[in-house]
Parts: C-alpha cells; sequence; structure tokens
C-alpha cells in the first residue's frame, strides 16, 4: 500500500498520463505523427521532475525542454553518410554529457537530451517537417510541465511528507546501529562502515529538506505548515548529530562495559526504544494521537539514574573517572529525549511563537548553491575531471555500438546505445551493477512477454499493458533497477507487438541489443579512460578535513567566547557532515572497483575511519557547550586547540601533494614533541572545587582535546606517507 502512496507510484502515473494522452488524442484525429511528437516531448522531460522545490523542478524542465528541442531539430538531419554521422553522433553525445559539469539536474537535463539523440534515429518523419517536428517536442515537454505543476498544486505535501517519514525511519536505522556499537564488538569496523553508508544516505535526505523548506519559505512566505516541519527537521539534525557524539574514545568505553555490564544492556535498552519512537512516528506523521507516551523512556533514565548513584556511592575515588564516563552518556541521552518529546509536540500542531521561526536570512547560509560559471567547462577540459573523462568514453562507445548494429544489420540499432546512456555511469561500480540489472531484468522480461504475446492476440490489450508495465517501470527505477528494466522490456515487447507481427523476432533483437549495450558499457569502463577512485579520493579527503577543521575552529571559538550560538558553527557542522558523506560515498565507490584498482585500500579507509571518529568527536564537543554552561576556557585549552590546528592544516598542505598511485614515502614522519597536560583544561577546576557539574565538563572537554589531539597525529603520519 506505501508503494501505491509513494511519489515514485505518483510520478510515474503522471508520466503515464503524459505519453498516453497525446497518442490517443493523435490516433482519435488520425494525427498520430503530432500525438508522438508531444508524447516525446513529455518523456524526454519527465527525468527532470525529482524531488526538490517547485521551482527548481520547474527550470529543470524548461531547460530539458530546450535542449530536446534542439536535438530534435539536430537530429531531424543526421540521415547523412556514415562517414559524416559517425563524427557528427560523437560530438553531439560528448557536449550533451559533459553539460553534468554543472551539477545533478544538470545531469538529468543531459539525460533528457541523450534520450532525444538516440531516439531521433527511431522516428522518422512522414507529414511533418523537421523544425514542426522539434516545435511540437517544445510543447510536449511544457504539457508535462503543466501536469507536473497541477499534481503538485493538489497534492503540496505528499514530497515533504514522503522525505520526511523516510528521515525519521532512516535516523532511527542510524540510532541502531549506534547501538550495536555500545561495548565489545567483534564486528565493529563492518558496523561503522555501515554507519558511514547510512549517514551519507541520511545527509542526502537532509539536502532535500534544506531544498524544499528553504525554497517553499522563499516562494510561499512564512507556511505554518512548513515552519512546523522545518523544526521537526531541525530536531531530526540534532538526534543524528547527538547520535554521533561520544563522550570518549570506544576503548574506554569497552573497559567500562565490560567491568559494568549492566550499564551496557541499560544503555542500549535506551536507545533501542528512542529508534522504535522514531520508526512508530515515522509510520503516524499525520497522526499524534498513535505516537508512543515517554513513560517507558522515563522509567529507563530512573533506572539509569538510580543506578548511576549507586555506582558513585559504592566505588573508590579512582572509579569516579567512570562514574563521569557513564554520567556524561547519560547527558547526551537526555538531550535526545527533551528533542524526541519537542518532536511530538511539533507534529502536534501546536501554536508556535514567532521566536522559534527561522529567519530567512539564517536559512539561506545553508543552501549550497550550484556555480554555473562558464569558466567551470574550460576548468573541466582536462583528463583529471572525471565528467570528462566519463563523456568522452561515452561518446566512443555510442559511436561504436552503433556502428556494430549497423554492420550485423540490427533491426533497431539505436536499441544499443539506448542501452548504453541509459546504463554508463561516471562510476564503476555503479555502470557494473546496472549492466548485470539491465542483463537480468531484459531477460525476465523477455521469457514473460514470450508467454504473454502467445496468449493475448488483441492490440488494445497490447497497448494498454504497455502501458501499464511502463507506469511500474518509472515507480521502480530508483528503489529496484532490475525490476524496473524488466517491466522497461515489457513495455516495449507490447507496444511493438502493435506495429510488428514479426513478435519472436523483436525478442530477439531486444535481448541481443540489450547485450551488446550492456557489455560494451561494462568494457568501457573497465578499459577506456577508467576514472578509478584512488585517483580522485585525495581531493574528497582534502575537503572533509577541510570541513571539520572550519567546525573544529568554530566549537573552539565559542567555546572561548560563549554567549548566543552563531549560525556559523552550525553552518560549519552542515558542511562537515556533508563533506563526510561524500567521502563516505567516494570511498564506497573504491570499494565497488576490482582489487588490482584498490590502491592502498587498506590507508585511505584507516583516513576515512579517523576522519569519521573526528567528526563524531566535534560532534561531541558542539552537542555539549550548546546544551550546558560552561566554564571559562583555560590557558591549556587554547594552547591545545592551537596545537591541534597547527596539525590540522599541516594535513591540509600534505594532502595537496597527496599521491596513491606511486610508491608510500620510505622515510616516517615525525611528530614534534609535545606532551599533553595531565591537569584539567578550565580555570575554576583546577583547584577541585565541589562541583559535579563542573567536573564532568572537565572530564569531556580534556577526554575529547585528547582524542582529537591523538586523530591529528595519526593523520600527520598517514598523510604524510603519501605526500610526494
Amino acid at each position: 500500500m506505501e508503494f501505491f502512496k509513494s511519489t515514485s507510484f505518483s510520478k510515474a502515473v503522471l508520466i503515464g498520463v503524459a505519453v498516453t494522452i497525446p497518442i490517443i488524442l493523435g490516433i482519435a484525429t488520425d494525427q498520430l505523427e503530432i500525438g508522438l511528437a508531444l508524447c516525446f516531448g513529455a518523456f524526454w522531460c519527465s527525468p527532470s521532475d525529482v524531488s526538490g522545490s517547485l521551482k527548481h523542478k520547474q527550470i529543470g524542465i524548461l531547460f530539458s525542454g530546450l535542449l530536446v528541442v534542439v536535438i530534435s531539430f539536430i537530429g531531424g538531419y543526421l540521415d547523412i553518410v556514415n562517414y559524416l554521422l559517425f563524427p557528427i553522433l560523437g560530438i553531439l553525445t560528448f557536449s550533451i554529457a559533459f553539460i553534468s559539469i554543472y551539477g545533478f539536474r544538470a545531469s538529468l537535463i543531459s539525460f533528457s537530451g541523450l534520450l532525444a539523440l538516440v531516439l531521433s534515429f527511431a522516428h522518422i518523419l512522414e507529414n511533418l517537417e523537421i523544425y514542426q517536428y522539434a516545435l511540437l517536442v517544445g510543447v510536449g515537454s511544457l504539457w508535462y510541465l503543466l501536469l507536473s505543476t497541477l499534481w503538485y498544486y493538489i497534492n503540496p505535501k505528499a514530497q515533504t511528507e514522503e522525505t520526511l517519514n523516510e528521515t525519521f525511519a532512516l535516523t532511527a536505522d542510524f540510532l541502531d546501529l549506534r547501538r550495536q556499537l555500545i561495548g565489545e564488538q567483534p564486528h565493529r569496523a563492518s558496523l561503522q562502515t555501515q554507519l558511514m553508508v547510512l549517514q551519507s544516505e541520511l545527509t542526502e535526505h537532509h539536502q532535500t529538506l534544506r531544498e524544499i523548506f528553504i525554497s517553499s519559505r522563499k516562494s510561499s512566505g512564512k507556511s505554518t505548515y512548513h515552519n512546523k516541519r522545518l523544526l521537526v527537521f531541525v530536531q531530526l539534525i540534532e538526534l543524528m548529530e547527538t547520535a554521533i557524539a561520544n563522550p570518549v574514545n570506544y576503548n574506554k568505553m569497552d573497559k567500562l562495559f565490560e567491568a559494568h555490564p549492566e550499564f551496557k544492556t541499560d544503555f542500549q535498552k535506551l536507545i533501542s526504544e528512542f529508534s522504535y519512537q522514531l520508526r512508530v512516528i515515522a509510520q503516524n506523521l499525520n497522526k499524534p494521537k498513535h505516537f508512543p507516551n515517554n513513560k517507558t523512556l522515563s522509567k529507563i533514565f530512573e533506572t539509569l539514574e538510580t543506578d548511576l548513584l549507586k555506582f558513585k556511592n559504592e566505588n573508590h575515588s579512582e572509579d569516579y573517572e567512570r562514574y563521569l564516563m557513564l554520567q556524561n552518556l547519560l547527558d547526551y541521552q537526555k538531550k535526545q529525549f527533551e528533542k524526541l518529546k519537542k518532536i511530538k509536540w511539533l507534529l502536534g500542531n501546536p501554536d508556535i511563537a514567532t521566536s522559534q521561526i527561522i529567519t530567512k536570512d539564517k536559512l539561506k547560509r545553508f543552501i549550497n548553491s550550484q556555480d554555473y560559471n562558464p569558466k567551470l567547462i574550460f576548468r573541466n577540459l582536462s583528463f583529471r575531471s572525471t565528467i570528462f573523462k566519463h563523456s568522452l568514453r561515452l561518446a566512443i562507445i555510442v559511436m561504436l555500438g552503433y556502428g556494430i548494429g549497423l554492420f550485423f544489420d540490427f533491426q533497431n540499432p539505436y536499441w544499443i546505445i539506448l542501452t548504453i546512456i541509459v546504463i554508463m555511469r561516471p562510476s564503476y561500480g555503479l555502470t557494473k551493477t546496472r549492466s548485470k540489472d539491465r542483463i537480468i531484468g531484459t531477460l525476465i522480461g523477455a521469457v514473460i512477454a514470450t508467454g504473454l504475446v502467445f496468449l493475448i492476440s488483441n492490440p488494445y490489450v497490447y497497448g494498454a499493458l504497455g502501458v501499464l508495465s511502463l507506469v511500474i517501470a518509472f515507480s521502480m527505477v530508483q528503489k529496484n533497477y532490475k525490476a524496473s528494466a524488466t517491466f522497461i522490456t515489457l513495455s516495449v515487447i507490447f507496444i511493438y507487438s502493435i506495429i510488428e507481427p514479426d513478435i519472436p523476432k523483436v525478442i530477439q533483437f531486444r535481448v541481443l541489443d540489450t547485450l551488446i549495450g550492456a557489455a560494451l558499457s561494462f568494457l568501457a569502463m573497465r578499459w577506456l579512460l577508467p576514472a578509478w577512485s584512488y585517483m580522485e579520493i585525495s581531493d574528497n579527503l582534502k575537503d572533509a578535513l577541510k570541513a571539520n577543521t572550519a567546525f573544529f575552529k568554530s566549537i573552539s571559538s565559542y567555546y572561548k567566547k560563549k554567549g548566543v550560538v552563531p549560525t556559523s558553527l552550525k553552518v560549519h557542522r552542515k558542511e562537515a557532515f556533508l563533506q563526510m558523506s561524500n567521502l563516505s560515498s567516494a570511498f564506497q565507490r573504491m570499494a565497488q572497483e576490482p582489487e588490482s584498482k584498490q590502491n592502498y585500500i587498506d590507508d585511505i579507509y584507516e583516513l576515512v575511519v579517523i576522519n569519521h571518529s573526528f567528526l563524531a568527536s566535534l560532534a561531541s564537543l558542539s552537542t555539549y557547550i550548546q546544551n550546558h554552561k560552561t566554564t571559562e576556557a583555560s590557558e591549556d585549552f587554547k594552547f591545545i586547540t592551537d596545537k591541534i590546528n597547527t596539525n590540522l592544516d599541516q594535513i591540509c598542505v600534505q594532502l595537496k601533494h597527496m599521491n596513491f598511485e606511486g610508491s608510500p614515502n620510505s622515510s616516517t614522519f615525525k611528530t614534534a614533541d609535545f606532551t599533553f597536560p595531565d591537569h584539567h583544561l578550565s580555570n575554576d577546576i583546577t583547584q577541585l572545587i565541589n562541583s559535579e557539574r563542573r567536573r564532568k565538563e572537565a572530564h569531556l572537554i580534556r577526554e575529547q582535546l585528547y582524542w582529537l589531539f591523538s586523530l591529528s597525529e595519526k593523520m600527520l603520519k598517514l598523510t604524510y606517507k603519501f605526500n610526494t
């Protein structure tokens, strides 16, 4: 049932309506060619209709429409001799694919242009002039834009609710993984990898929600609905940050929980309940009466506080540090509880005070604007650019694929290049996966279609099944590409069965063309201008470290100055999480590549984990100092933060010259002599004032600074190893 409520399904239905109505009207008025032109225009622009603000969707569809009009016009004149056709096809493919340098939406516009280019080989005009056909394709894109905009106004909350719902569920999964990492864990490395992947997915959802909420505020003013959902979103971000936060490093916590397993059980039970409640909220987002009450969590907190007090009174003074560790961990969970209660309150439709509304000026700082400078084209005309190599590779393989189709006189040689542009992606792992899924899906679809066409001979049934298969295919393309490929194959075969009497021949060539296209895509990624991740992951490492450095400087500055939490700290936090997500994604791409191309993957993995640990420690500091009244920063605090900053700056310099292609540096990096202070780092605590709050602060600040310093030293040694 959830599938039919999803925006993926509604968009697929929208595409189905957009492409079938022009064809039906064309058949009814004996103007099928016009209907097909409108159908193609709508279909080619649909990829730009993705999650995000309405304004960005509309701009994306309009630019797609403009591109497909131009390509349709040019494509109409491609009925030329082969020695001219092939270079023109290559140049057009490269130019259209190269548009992707301008970001995600540009890559979707590029895909629309490639579809229009490929299918210009399939459609031969009989009654229309080329310019008329191109203009009608443009009208078709406007037809789709109209439908998409109307659907948005009919159901404006659908996208927001679905993305928010998914974010709740992912946050619950994230908390559950953090629960599993508590205490000694034999599979910690695997769990940390899963955690980083999940964090990347969460960050993507956060980016989508930022665009939806902030752009909505710009266009529609201070909507009460959007204000409340925005405040819920803010709590979800802080829930993730606090979940990452860890009051000390894992080794110390492991020893503590090994000695006192009852605390491990209690904390795991507490986090598990948080996760459970988030899932229930996700399932009942607009039904606050169905939200779980707070009694279960309150009881667990009471048990933990009682056990902690007993632990404090029964143990000797040397165990006081362990008590502080547990108390700080409990404080983090209390903050989670406060955030969870606020989410429930906000979703219960309360009256929002003006002071709680986030101003537009602050919101603007959380949106990353895409650089559309024309100079970006010239900067990417280099073999160092992944998009440049992908565009060149795609152009070569499209020419080769079309040449194979012509040479062997295939029924529809353009199916080969259609398969290539759909499958081939800039990354090896994704292309390999899509090639495999496309082949399997096509074979399954061909088998099913073969059985059905022998049982059914009614062209109207074929048409209905073709449209139904198309809708299902588009609704599943993001969630299950193999199933999507199956239904695309069914749709193509059913539609061709209406106009082509020799159905087995259609199926045969469909399978053969898909196999050739998938094989060419995979071989090209492996051997033709490969862009292995080790060649560019140093840039991701540098960006992640720069973001972590800026976040650390914001935290230390705020700890020194106190006062109102500056927006810049939250912006730097967002950027640190975003760059960490990019780094994790880059490493995952590397892990999917052939082992022979995974240069120094263990060292790179260690650098990724260190950066993740560094961010976790920063999240701990950030969460603590924003939610507690802290004492004046001591001279030792300033001295150590300066030392960490010096290390980070030095690492950034070394990352500029990092190279994973050659042999590692034979010499060993020697760190400067430095003794970490043993006494506490807050002036008010050096005299052992009998204040538990100050002792907790001193313990946490010192532990985090020591951990950050240790991590920066490790990074210095690792980056020096590959510094050329």
